[in-house]
């Protein structure tokens, strides 16, 4: 499913350490290698501890925005940990209000400050809702940024196929990544009868896709999917997590507990059988099971 890459050599001060969460990548476009699954930190002012429980027990990938103002947090969290920064892909994203040229090269500096390293490993556009001609400016900075070695890879969230057809329409190269509402019970595409589309078409341009909110924010209770954890003998979150990585999908689960940010990444030792896979398919509820905003329909 996704290429191994090679050994990181762990942190000194890590516990319970799950191996495969350094060593299951898959490579973005311009051929930096991602992990797998990630930390998400929305809605997490004190996003430290988390952080750190989530690098000793071996996560390599955190995923912040502007919008969560907690990326000066993810910083501390890097240098405590110990662990060399080069070691930790870390993601920004920028909101739409600071969307435009200029805004967003001063946008990603002040992000830059505030985690207190030089570079973003991703820096996506956090979504479509500031319109095409200040989305293209936004990504045309972003460009300008990564060619000045701020950001290694950039990309964009909550983009439907028509957002990056823009992109390409307007000669500039497709985004690294593509980071959307993805679920058992979720997939974000207009007019919500399937996944498929979106993540296809993602695959297609050799766009990644990452799911926020893979855990549908606790809401894991489908007796199909109650029944599949049984079966498995694992608990449903890991159910959720383990579908996405065996649909391609980067997912980035969020807790706060650090117990649970160490459960969560408890995925690499079983597969999902193709008629389980098929049962958790069929719980899709289109639209009505989003569990967050939907901007991808934005004009």
């Amino acid at each position: 499913m996704f290429p191994r890459a090679l050994s990181i050599t762990p942190s000194r001060d890590r516990v319970a350490a799950t191996p495969e969460l350094t060593t299951r990548r898959c490579v973005l476009a311009a051929g930096y290698e991602m992990p797998v699954i990630g930390l998400g930190v929305f809605e997490n002012d004190d996003c430290v501890p988390a952080c750190l429980a989530a690098l000793q027990c071996g996560y390599r990938h955190i995923d912040s925005a502007r919008y969560y103002q907690n990326e000066d947090k993810v910083g501390q969290a890097i240098r405590e940990s110990g662990i060399p920064r080069e070691q930790i892909f870390v993601t920004s994203k920028i909101y739409d209000p600071d969307h435009g040229y200029e805004t967003t090269l001063r946008a990603v500096q002040d992000s830059l400050n505030k985690l207190g390293y030089d570079y973003w490993d991703l820096y996506l556009i956090h979504s479509p809702l500031s319109g095409k001609e200040r989305r293209l400016e936004t990504w045309r900075a972003l460009i300008e940024l990564r060619n000045q070695g701020k950001i290694k890879s950039i990309g964009v969230s909550n983009y439907s196929g028509k957002h990056i057809d823009e992109i390409k329409e307007a000669g500039y190269e497709l985004p690294a990544v593509n980071q959307i509402e993805v679920s058992i019970v979720r997939f974000p595409t207009p007019p919500y009868l399937s996944w498929r589309p979106i993540v296809e078409y993602c695959k297609a341009n050799g766009i990644v896709v990452q799911a926020y909110s893979p855990l549908v924010r606790g809401k894991l209770d489908h007796p199909v999917l109650t029944e599949v954890a049984k079966k498995y003998n694992k608990d449903a979150g890991q159910i959720a997590i383990r579908w996405s990585l065996q649909h391609g999908i980067v997912p980035l689960p969020k807790s706060a507990r650090p117990e649970r940010v160490g459960s969560n990444a408890n995925v690499f030792d079983f597969q999902i059988g193709t008629e389980d896979m098929q049962k958790l398919d069929a719980l899709d509820q289109g639209g009505e099971g989003a569990v967050t905003w939907n901007p991808v329909d934005a004009p």
